[in-house]
């Protein structure tokens, strides 16, 4: 008799629809900051996708109620920064505060530097720094959802695997966790940069 694989020796249950994103979330945690004028803002966000390689597409869903969404619907451009797990506190805070209540780069004591082809700045602390400009804006009005044009990216060489945070729901985040160098095994045409 063959021995189960993990995760089979308990039987699925019923899980509520609403609470998928617990298993689906599409990436890591970043910090979109954006500008308009001469107010700059930042916002958490989890909800975003790679949508093409060349040009670069990245679509983020952007709550309508969220003081950055009429800034970038205004700009039609952002930073999208990647935090590390160090950063969790800042994370956490930033998304538990509006715009308009503080400035956020201040209040969090961020480094805003400024970005080379947005106005957007980027945030120093951060590992990457992903400057963007709004590609279609079709899918806005209805799902708020942004596809943006990544025109010019900013990455510490070093680590080349950061410890990044991922958004399970509830408060609770997991870490990115160890790197399976599987390179090997894939037909080198593949091996997509």
């Amino acid at each position: 008799m063959a021995k189960p694989h993990a995760g089979q020796e308990t039987a699925r249950k019923d899980f509520p629809v609403a609470q998928v994103r617990r298993y689906l979330e599409p990436g890591p945690i970043v910090l979109v900051s954006s500008s308009w004028q001469g107010r700059r803002n930042i916002m958490t966000l989890g909800w975003h996708t790679v949508l093409e390689f060349a040009p670069s597409l990245v679509g983020c869903m952007i709550w309508n109620g969220n003081q950055s969404f009429e800034m970038i619907r205004q700009s039609r451009e952002c930073v999208i920064n990647l935090p590390t797990a160090s950063m969790v506190d800042q994370v956490v805070g930033i998304g538990n505060i509006s715009g308009a209540a503080a400035d956020k780069f201040t209040h969090f004591g961020l480094t805003a530097k400024a970005a080379t082809h947005v106005a957007a700045p980027l945030i120093d602390e951060c590992h990457a720094g992903f400057e963007c400009v709004l590609h279609d804006d079709a899918l806005v009005e209805r799902y708020n959802f942004f596809i943006f044009e990544v025109v010019k990216a900013h990455v510490r060489p070093v680590p080349a695997h950061p410890e990044t945070l991922h958004y399970t729901g509830r408060g609770v985040f997991m870490l990115a966790g160890r790197v399976i160098d599987k390179s090997a095994l894939f037909r080198p045409d593949m091996l997509v940069e």
